[in-house]
């Protein structure tokens, strides 16, 4: 199909004028609420000098800076250790034995029912709090560990969904050409559904890096925590230093979804990928595919002793 979608009606002069009007509006009243949010911050003299002189000395920059390396670490180490957990559970979720794929089931939805926060708190309060041992657990392994058991559980199921979503005749054709199923999870089933989950996977790491704030209510000292101790120094410059932070915040999700926007252009504009992509419904399927209607082509020649 070219032009239309087939799941709406292209708009109409009367629904063009619709929606143009709907969007001003919006956004005026987007900029009437941020407008009136900034009138009361100059009302309440927040923005004078005073309350932001704390931020001039270098001493506060260089823990600001210590604070954001905690909260990187914390999210790089999360975000790996979700991807490869994601990866394990995706495919023990798909397993076709039961003694498998029942157990890493209960496992996933249990791991996504438990709050990120209670996970934290468990790990650092409760595995500390055992008579006798002498294991202690950190703030940084507990918020790391926290954050990779409920992602990755996430992700395992993003992904799963991804491989249930490809086409049947993808599977077969690598079955076809003499892979076993690991190369078939493997080479065919799983590059094709990460391409294809990209945008949730992303979604899913920016919300990680984000729960690395929830550590602050178990003393890790990252972002929040900084600025929660900021906000005890003389001036109380209490939301200035939740602005610097949410500004950091911010900058970090943009770089992060920049970084995904760039993989998935660099994606599309690789040979390999372009190779299957057609302007048809039937460009969809893999070359893989093709395998099998030519080893059929292959079998009525020899059977027949000429096409059929």
């Amino acid at each position: 199909m070219s032009g239309a979608s087939v799941l709406y009606d292209v708009p109409g002069p009367k629904a063009v004028r619709r929606n143009l009007l709907l969007g001003i509006v919006t956004v005026l009243v987007v900029v009437a609420a941020v407008g009136f949010v900034v009138y009361r911050f100059a009302v309440t003299g927040q923005f004078d000098a005073a309350r932001w002189n704390l931020f001039t000395y270098s001493l506060v920059w260089q823990g600001m800076a210590q604070a954001l390396w905690a909260t990187v670490s914390a999210f790089l180490a999360a975000a790996v250790g979700s991807i490869l957990l994601g990866f394990v559970l995706a495919i023990g979720r798909l397993s076709d034995h039961a003694w498998v794929r029942v157990p890493v089931t209960v496992v996933i939805e249990l791991l996504r029912a438990v709050p990120v926060l209670v996970m934290m708190m468990i790990f650092f309060y409760g595995v500390n709090s055992i008579p006798g041992s002498t294991f202690r657990m950190s703030a940084y392994a507990a918020v790391v560990i926290g954050l990779v058991l409920y992602n990755g559980s996430v992700l395992a199921e993003a992904l799963r969904a991804g491989v249930e979503a490809l086409p049947k005749g993808q599977k077969e054709a690598g079955y076809a050409i003499g892979l076993r199923k690991s190369g078939v999870m493997v080479f065919i089933l799983l590059p094709q559904a990460i391409r294809a989950m990209l945008p949730v996977i992303v979604a899913q790491l920016v919300v990680t890096l984000k729960d690395t704030a929830l550590g602050f209510i178990i003393t890790y000292p990252e972002l929040i925590y900084y600025a929660k101790y900021l906000s005890g120094q003389p001036g109380r410059p209490l939301l200035q230093a939740g602005l610097i932070v949410a500004v950091i915040y911010i900058s970090m999700c943009l770089i992060l979804s920049g970084i995904a926007k760039w993989l998935e252009v660099r994606t599309r504009r690789s040979p390999k990928v372009l190779h299957h992509v057609g302007n048809s419904a039937a460009d969809d399927e893999s070359t893989l595919t093709e395998v099998i209607a030519l080893q059929g082509r292959a079998g009525n020649l020899d059977a027949g002793g000429g096409p059929r």
